[in-house]
C-alpha cells in the first residue's frame, strides 16, 4: 500500500534555538564547488520545480501554496519501491551571498532515516532512560538550494543527496529536479584536470614509452599549471605540461574522443576556478 502524502496546512514558525539548528542541519552539508542547472528537453517553463521556485521568488507569500506543489510533484517522482518515505521541507533564505552577490534563494530538504536517540532523566533517587526516534541533524539526507540568479540558464542550483547510490537513487536529482552540471569555471576545470589525468594513465602508456616517473612528473606539472595561473588556455596548458609535440597531438586526439564519449563541452579559455565550497553562503535569513 502507497503511503499518503501529509500536507501542512500553515507555515512553520519557529524560535530563534531551533532556527540556529534549522540552519544547521539545512546548509552544513553545502560543501562541494559544484553548481547545477534546472533544464527541460522541451521547454525550460515546464520543469516543475524551476517553475514552482520561479513563482515563489516573484511572490514569497506563495510559499504556502508552492512548497504542497512541490511535495505533490516528489511524491509523483518516488514511486520506486526502495525509494523511503520522509519529511520535506521548503524554505526561504534571504540574502544569501553566492560568488560576491547578495540573492534569495529556496531551499528543498528531505529527511529519510531516522536515528535512535537515548533520554536519560532523573526519576526518584535515581535515573530513566528512554528511546526515541528522530533526525540527526549532523545527516542530511536530500538537499537543494535555489539561488534567485541566473534564471534564463535556469537558476543557479546547489544539490546534496547522501542516499540511495543505486540506480534508482537518480530521483532526487534526474527525476525531481532534473538538473544538469552548471557550465561554469569549475565545471571547466574539473574535466580538463580529469581529461588530463585519464590521458596520462590510461592513453599515454599505450601510446609511448612512459616510466611512472614520468606520469607523475606530468600529473604533477598540471596540478602546478592550475595552482600557478588564472587563466586557462589549451594551447598554453599542452606547451608547458605535455611539452613534446608528437604527445601534444595524442593529447589532443584523446581530448576530442573524450568530449565525445562523456558529452562535454570544454572551453579552450577559461578562468581557473578557485572555490573551496559550494558558495560563500552567509545566509542567516530563513523564512
Amino acid at each position: 500500500m502507497e503511503e499518503p502524502v501529509l500536507f501542512s496546512k500553515k507555515l512553520l514558525s519557529v524560535g530563534e534555538d531551533i532556527n540556529n539548528l534549522l540552519l544547521r542541519y539545512f546548509l552544513s552539508p553545502f560543501k562541494s564547488s559544484e553548481y547545477f542547472n534546472f533544464y527541460h528537453d522541451i521547454d525550460i517553463n515546464m520543469n516543475e520545480v524551476f517553475a514552482c521556485a520561479g513563482k515563489i521568488f516573484a511572490h514569497p507569500d506563495s510559499l504556502l501554496e508552492q512548497s504542497q506543489n512541490l511535495a505533490k510533484h516528489l511524491y509523483e517522482q518516488s514511486t520506486h519501491p526502495k525509494i523511503k518515505g520522509g519529511e520535506f521541507y521548503v524554505v526561504y533564505f534571504k540574502d544569501c551571498i553566492l560568488d560576491g552577490e547578495t540573492v534569495d534563494a529556496v531551499g528543498l530538504f528531505k529527511s529519510e532515516n531516522k536515528d535512535t536517540f537515548l533520554k536519560v532523566f532523573p526519576a526518584g533517587d535515581g535515573f530513566e532512560i528512554e528511546s526515541d526516534k528522530g533526525i540527526n541533524i549532523n545527516k542530511l539526507d536530500k538537499g537543494c538550494l535555489i539561488f534567485n540568479t541566473e534564471r534564463e540558464n535556469g537558476y543557479v542550483v546547489a544539490v546534496v543527496d547522501n542516499t540511495n547510490k543505486g540506480v534508482d537513487a537518480q530521483y532526487w536529482i534526474d527525476d525531481f529536479l532534473h538538473v544538469r552540471q552548471r557550465k561554469d569555471e569549475y565545471y571547466n576545470t574539473q574535466n580538463v584536470l580529469s581529461l588530463c589525468k585519464d590521458f596520462v594513465k590510461n592513453e599515454l602508456p599505450q601510446q609511448f614509452e612512459v616510466s611512472k616517473a614520468d606520469q607523475i612528473d606530468i600529473l604533477n606539472k598540471s596540478v602546478k599549471f592550475f595552482k600557478e595561473k588564472d587563466n586557462f588556455n589549451m594551447a598554453e596548458f599542452a606547451n608547458e605540461v605535455i611539452v613534446q609535440p608528437e604527445v601534444i597531438n595524442s593529447f589532443n586526439q584523446y581530448k576530442s574522443a573524450y568530449v565525445q564519449e562523456h558529452g562535454l563541452e570544454l572551453a579552450d579559455d577559461f578562468t581557473i576556478s578557485d572555490r573551496q565550497n559550494c558558495c560563500g553562503r552567509g545566509s542567516n535569513n530563513p523564512v
